[in-house]
Parts: C-alpha cells; structure tokens; sequence
C-alpha cells in the first residue's frame, strides 16, 4: 500500500489505530460473509440484495448524480440514478453501502466522490475498496495463474456485470504470478503528477510496496479516457523497471482527468513466485511434510462427539482428542460456540484443530456452514500457525454435507492463510476405482 498521511476525519474515527485500508477490507468481507450466510447468492451478486440484508432501504432518484446515502429519521437510505450505465449503477449502490460502514454517516449526505473537504478522497477510495468487495466478493474468481491482457481483462469483467475496479481488485487478490495492481489518481490537471491511491499486491508478489511511485512523467498520462488502454516499460522508484498494462477509469468528480488503473511487472526477476495452496490426494489426518502441522476439520455448533465421516476417522484414530474436544464444547454455551477453535496435540508434531462454523446437522433447505464463523476460526488458525511456525493441512472445508462452496472457502484461506506466507495443504481421497460392466476378458 502506499503510503498515506491519513487526515479524514471520517477515516480516522473508523480506523482508530487500524490501518484503514485493512480495517474497511476486513468490514467488507465480515458484510459479505453474514449477507452470503442470509442466502447472498452469486454471480452477478446484486448490491440491492445486499442493502436489503442489511436493512437499507434503496430507491431510484433520476435528481441523483450516481447514488447517495441520506438519513432521515435517525434510518439511512440509499438513492441511486438508474439512467446510468449498468455497472456503473452497480458500483455507485454498492459504494453507497460501503459509506454505511462508517459510524457517522448520518451526519451529513454521503455521495460517490464526495465534496465537503479536500481530503475527502480518503473516504470515497475506501467505500471504492469496499464496493469491489461486495459486487466481486471472495470466491468469484478461482485462482488464476497467468493473468491475461488487460484489454481481455475488460471485456472479460463484463460477464460479471461488475465495474473495472471491482474486477481488477480481484483479479490482483486471486493472481499466482508475481503481480502488483496500482489504482492511481491526478492531482493538478494542468501538471498532472499522478499519486498511487492504493495497491494490491498479488500473493507471488515479494516486494514491498509502501513506498511504490510512478515517475513525473509516467505513460499513466496516457490514458486519457475512460477504457482507454496503454501499455509500456519505464522505472519506478522503489521497484526499478517494470513493465506496465494500464487502463482508464472514471474520475473523482470535479477532476477532468480520469482515474487509471495498472498491472505492474517487474522485469528484473526480483520477484518470486510464491507458493499457493498445494492440492494433493491422501489422507489428510496423515499430513505430508515435517515440522509442526496443524491438520483442519470442521466441526457443527450441536456437536458433544465427532461425527461421521472425516471427524469419524479423527475419532477412532485419536480418541484422546475427542475427550478433549467433547469437555470443551460441552463446557461453552451453544450460542458462543460459532468461530471457536479447539487445538487439541496428537504427537509427532501434529495438531488437531476443530472449526465450529457449521450451525446444525441434518438435511437443510440451505447451507449449513456459517463463513463469518469460519473466517474468524482461520483467523485464529492462522495466528496460532505463525506462532508455531505450522503448516496447515485440511480437506476441502464445507464442501460436504455442510453445503458450502469451496470456491468461497478456497478465497478465505487464500487471504487468511496463504497471504500470511502459512504453508496450506488441501487433500482430496483418490478416486475410487471403476468397477467395469461385463466379461473381464472381453
């Protein structure tokens, strides 16, 4: 991230001594995670829908410039312009929602752009971030291990009726190769020198960022127009020479000039690829590798005894940590257990690690697993990993009788864990073998 001398009155209060854009990305995800745990469902994932979850009233208003967050009563509503272009109108609700996150939003009218203060900037690429989360949230794109063209990028992002911040936000999130995504904005158009709002390093990316700068006379220039593309090499201090695939985007309002969005690559090998989740086929209670690992199950918020299948096998093979686990959840109130993680040492090394995120059992109308009650047990997987020095190892989490999808899943590891640089393994069984219809030998 570059770095920012954060000033906004509203940032700060929201941030506190958070670094604010970790602080609205992980509010963004925990709103996605509750509104995909109320049924959310996608792609496309309709900001509309997500308002409604979250008890925000949206109407149309042609009077509107893009959309805006207006209070009344003591309740806030969203208005948004529906002349404007799909996507567009998409982003504008979704940065609407976005600015809701912010605990004194009723204090004044809120706007995509804002205009009541020179830093305001500050605020709006915040809802911005968080907008791209909510239109293309964790799990939209699986994993992707060469990022294409940028003008294939955008024609692309159009089957997901998302705008192309939202979809290059992720796309840098889910990218193996060693790859950093600049959004950058002018200052003064009759000198434009153009500063990095933020950056988003892909997980192969091992350089640091927060001192990244295009030079004064960068080809961002260039893109002088919204979706227009230019592409070239020149030296960035704080990354040398790297070679860049740059795009336009809408601009603040009241700036002529747009904003540009860029795939930065550096062209001197001084990056290295980092390793993703490794998939593997085995049994994962019998974890590859050597050092501390922690092996994952998931486990439902009624359970006294592991269960079928997986926790069946942990059962029968380490019955010490079942005992463990069945006085821990028993000795814990039913409505704490959702997010709560039980460790319990098997020996040589590893630990088993039990994931409350599942509400109930039985057959169910709708999923099962509960991903915000997920992602805070990765959270602390991944915190009592580092600690450790462990690799993580475990099935394909929520894939089963749980419901869930493992695309969203694969995302929460993939931020959770693979990001803090935490070595993960998921293990699937080997096919079973077919048995032929017929004569053997015919």
């Amino acid at each position: 991230m570059a770095s920012i001398d954060w000033t906004n009155a509203s940032v700060l209060r929201f941030a506190g001594d958070r670094d604010p854009v970790e602080a609205i990305e992980q509010a963004a995800r925990e709103g996605v995670l509750a509104a995909l745990d109320a049924g959310w469902k996608g792609p496309p994932f309709n900001p509309i829908a997500l308002a409604d979850i979250r008890g925000i009233p949206v109407e149309a208003n042609a009077d509107v410039r893009d959309a805006r967050t207006v209070a009344a009563g003591g309740h806030i509503r969203i208005q948004f312009n529906p002349t404007q272009p799909r996507e567009r109108v998409r982003f504008s609700i979704a940065h609407e929602v976005a600015h809701t996150l912010f605990e004194d939003v009723g204090e004044a009218v809120r706007h995509r752009g804002g205009d009541h203060s020179p830093d305001d900037w500050q605020l709006e690429m915040l809802c911005n971030i968080a907008a791209a989360e909510f239109v293309m949230p964790v799990g939209s794109l699986g994993t992707i291990d060469r990022v294409r063209p940028i003008e294939e990028l955008m024609t692309d992002r159009r089957r997901f009726d998302v705008s192309s911040e939202a979809y290059l936000l992720r796309v840098g999130k889910v990218a193996a190769e060693p790859i950093l995504v600049v959004f950058a904005s002018a200052g003064d158009e009759a000198a434009p020198r153009y500063r990095i709002d933020y950056a988003v390093p892909s997980r192969g990316w091992s350089t640091r960022v927060n001192r990244v700068s295009p030079p004064d006379d960068t080809i961002l220039r260039e893109c002088t127009a919204v979706g227009f593309t230019v592409r070239g090499e020149e030296i960035w201090p704080g990354l040398g020479r790297v070679s860049l695939e740059c795009v336009g985007l809408p601009g603040y309002p009241g700036r002529l000039l747009p904003r540009v969005a860029c795939l930065v690559r550096r062209t001197d090998g001084m990056t290295a690829l980092r390793e993703g989740i490794v998939y593997l086929q085995g049994d994962v209670l019998r974890p590859r590798g050597a050092g501390r690992r922690m092996v994952l199950m998931m486990v439902n918020d009624a359970a006294r005894r592991w269960g079928g299948g997986l926790a069946r096998g942990a059962a029968n093979r380490f019955p010490r940590a079942q005992d463990e686990f069945s006085a821990w959840i028993t000795g814990m109130p039913k409505r704490e257990r959702l997010g709560q993680t039980c460790f319990s040492d098997v020996g040589d090394g590893i630990t088993l690690v039990s994931l409350v995120a599942q509400e109930g059992f039985g057959a169910s109308d709708t999923p099962r697993v509960r991903y915000s009650a997920l992602s805070r047990a990765l959270t602390r997987v991944a915190d009592e990993a580092v600690r450790q020095d462990a690799s993580v190892h475990m099935p394909r989490l929520a894939a089963g009788g749980a419901g869930g999808s493992w695309d969203v899943v694969e995302g929460l590891v993939t931020d959770l864990l693979v990001a803090r640089g935490i070595a993960t393994t998921v293990y699937d069984l080997p096919p079973r073998r077919l048995v032929p219809e017929g004569d053997l030998f015919a």
